[in-house]
């Protein structure tokens, strides 16, 4: 792949993982704190666990998968939460997270995108997991999203912009 492109692709990533996080952390300060722990029922997961399971996903893939860091996992407790950490707490674990991916994102050298890395039992490119992590962020982040406005009934803002014909806003 193309340096320029390559380069382009984790910058993407790396600021796409940022965006969304920021999106999360605004549902975190919308949401009661009874309310980021709340199941509608036993096979639906609260925004705090969704929360703890992508900081677990995006260390295990980004840190360890793609910046080597030692596993340090544990799946089935993001899962198993059923409250403790506030809104603020989980906010900052996010934070935390994304600024380390961004970081290992931003200073990958672009050959290591073809480079096999084993995650989570998987074979797969560097490049792989990168893009597993950013659609894998999504995909959790647009339920929070929907947590969030059905909790709150609140429109959160992040297309006002599309509101008026001309907007500036460069990555959708």
């Amino acid at each position: 792949m193309d340096e320029t492109l390559s380069r382009a692709f984790l910058e993407y990533s790396a600021a796409k993982l940022e965006q969304l996080a920021s999106r999360i952390e605004t549902c975190l300060g919308q949401l009661p704190q009874d309310r980021i722990w709340f199941r509608g029922n036993e096979n639906a997961n609260a925004v705090g666990n969704l929360v703890l399971h992508l900081c677990g996903n995006v260390g295990q893939w980004i840190g360890t998968g793609v910046a080597g860091a030692p596993e340090a996992r544990d799946r089935d407790a993001e899962f198993a939460a059923q409250g403790g950490a506030s809104a603020e707490d989980l906010s900052a674990k996010l934070r935390s997270r994304i600024a380390e991916a961004a970081a290992v994102l931003r200073a990958l050298d672009p050959p290591r995108l073809g480079q096999r890395v084993t995650v989570q039992g998987y074979e797969v490119t560097v490049l792989e997991a990168i893009y597993h992590v950013v659609e894998h962020f999504s995909g959790h982040t647009g339920q929070i999203i929907f947590i969030t406005k059905a909790i709150t009934g609140s429109d959160l803002g992040f297309y006002t912009h599309l509101r008026n014909s001309a907007h500036e806003e460069q990555t959708p």
